[in-house]
């Protein structure tokens, strides 16, 4: 398979400067780890599951830096993650809702 395009990754936080990048570089590490659990061939949905559940806490852990920085995971922070998760889940051809893998979020 195709490896994930990273281009993909979390397009209109790069290109809104409210969101400062050092920061959405922190959440696209996240993102990629489970890009990497995927392009190992894993196709268990609990362990999909567990694995976005823990990307989504650690994006969530990152609100008051985001804060701190005169920025916030706000509606276009959360469409832009979700954006990206459904290329993820779409790309690998997963049979889950976006709005169920990031079910942990706070944005």
């Amino acid at each position: 398979m195709e490896k994930f395009n990273e281009k993909l990754y979390l397009v209109d936080m790069y290109e809104d400067g409210f969101f400062p990048n050092f920061l959405v570089d922190k959440i696209k590490v996240l993102l990629i780890s489970g890009v990497e659990l995927l392009e190992d061939g894993e196709k268990d949905i609990e362990i999909i599951q567990k694995k976005f559940d823990e990307i989504t806490i650690g994006i969530n852990n990152l609100e008051e830096e985001f804060g701190k920085n005169d920025s916030e995971l706000e509606t276009g922070a959360r469409e832009s993650i979700g954006e990206t998760v459904d290329y993820i889940i779409n790309h690998f051809n997963l049979s889950i809702d976006v709005e169920k893998l990031i079910r942990e979020r706070n944005w």
